[in-house]
């Protein structure tokens, strides 16, 4: 079964401690949802039009349960906190296999 991810990619950060908030109830939500963070926030270099403000990378066993994931309860809950503070491009996305 082809795994799934999470591609969030923050294009502009207007309150970065209701984004914290939102950091303190996402990463549970996403723990109890079979989410491994991969990558957030590290270095990044940008091509074409790339960003490099923030960039997360969460991988889940498949795809169903990374939709799963983000319809949850616990995510919804932590959306509401991070609503009109960020600017961000999210994806949930298959693997190849």
């Amino acid at each position: 079964m082809a795994k799934g991810y999470w591609v969030s990619v923050y294009r502009a950060i207007s309150d970065p401690e209701r984004l914290s908030a939102y950091d303190k109830l996402a990463g549970p939500a996403v723990q109890a949802g079979g989410g491994r963070v991969l990558s957030r926030g590290g270095r990044v270099v940008a091509h074409e039009a790339g960003n490099t403000q923030r960039v997360v990378l969460i991988e889940f066993d498949s795809f169903e349960q990374a939709v799963a994931a983000y319809e949850s309860e616990a995510y919804r809950k932590a959306l509401v906190v991070l609503s009109d503070s960020v600017e961000r491009d999210f994806r949930i996305i298959e693997g190849i296999d």
